[in-house]
């Protein structure tokens, strides 16, 4: 097949020369052929459906790093992908979007001063239990005074060391480190180095190791969001309960084209089925979101032994009528234990007060 110049190939996949030559060094997007002594690239038309794809992911504003991931996926879990990047998206200009109401509202005010930034004193509580089927426990838990997470990790059962553990322990730093004013790249380099971890966790003895990650990062008047997995965040405002986290599943993705309803995924065989964890092999990337606080928000870090036996009905109940964070986590644990407690169990409840 005629092979295609660098110019035309540009030209027919919506990517400049300079871009092409740029995924070329990054090995993202390589031509078929470089002259080894003029350097002239040639590429052929099967390469076009992927130099495309880059495009029209390069044209929504993902990061090369996540558009590796994407352009290596079949069909139905890029679709995933692309969509749990969009909500990311949506939930950042949402969350900025508060901000700036916010501060217009503010700066609208007769009376309006330069003050300093609103704390938040937050009150937290942490669980994490075997359950009643396993033999041990892959779950852990981190609560710190401004660091939260909760982490599922696999491929290490009847061990005594979880992969989990490994990636809480690379981001414990951020909780004492002092806040640089770009709370989304510290939680993001600190996934890294917990992605990194749990690489080294795993060595060469097992390929299929790894976790899940949710994370909360708090500073100022909000808090990053890290999430990877099937682990959740939840929200309590108001009396209403909401999933602040998008799971990356297999079955959330037929929930996602419409082809499976929530009720049907619950059940699905396949619900535990990760599209993207923290793994040995892998390189995917946690989806990253800043968020705005408001006094009396409850916030819920839980792995799937929790929300996958509890229902969010009782989620809500738990949380809206337990007096403290301890009193909402023992319950979430003993209630789980009178479901049968099938899979390890854990959660952090965290309450948001104003100091201001």
């Amino acid at each position: 097949m005629d092979g295609l110049s660098i110019g035309e190939f540009a030209r027919a996949s919506g990517l400049t020369p300079k871009a092409l030559r740029l995924y070329d060094e990054l090995g993202l997007l390589p031509p078929e052929h470089v002259d080894q002594r003029t350097g002239y690239r040639t590429y052929v038309l099967e390469q076009l459906g992927k130099a495309q794809l880059v495009a029209r992911l390069r044209s929504l504003g993902m990061p090369l790093a996540r558009i590796r991931v994407v352009v290596d996926l079949p069909p139905l879990a890029a679709a995933a992908e692309v969509m749990s990047y969009w909500r990311q998206v949506e939930a950042e200009t949402a969350a900025r979007r508060e901000q700036a109401t916010a501060l217009v509202t503010d700066l609208s005010r007769k009376d309006f001063a330069v003050t300093s930034t609103s704390e938040w004193e937050l009150r937290c509580a942490a669980r994490t239990d075997c359950g009643l089927v396993r033999r041990s426990n892959e779950d852990s838990v981190l609560a710190g005074s401004r660091l939260f997470a909760v982490a599922d990790g696999f491929g290490m059962e009847g061990e005594q060391r979880a992969a989990s553990g490994a990636a809480l322990e690379a981001l414990r730093s951020l909780d004492s480190a002092a806040p640089s004013g770009d709370l989304l790249r510290d939680l993001g380099d600190a996934t890294g180095s917990a992605r990194r971890a749990v690489h080294e966790f795993s060595g060469t003895e097992r390929e299929n190791v790894g976790t899940t990650l949710t994370a909360m990062l708090w500073s100022g008047s909000g808090f990053a969001l890290a999430h990877v997995g099937d682990s959740r965040a939840y929200l309590l405002r108001g009396g209403e309960l909401t999933q602040i986290t998008h799971d990356h599943t297999f079955v959330q993705s037929l929930v996602d084209e419409g082809r499976l309803t929530p009720e049907e995924a619950a059940a699905h065989p396949k619900r535990a089925e990760l599209l993207r964890a923290l793994e040995r092999s892998g390189s995917a990337e946690p989806d990253l979101h800043l968020r705005e606080a408001h006094t009396g928000d409850r916030y819920l870090l839980s792995t799937d032994g929790l929300h996958a036996v509890l229902s969010d009905r009782v989620l809500r109940d738990v949380l809206d009528s337990a007096a403290s964070p301890e009193e909402a986590v023992d319950h979430f644990v003993q209630q789980v234990h009178d479901a049968g407690a099938p899979d390890n169990v854990s959660c952090v409840v965290i309450d948001a007060v104003s100091r201001n």
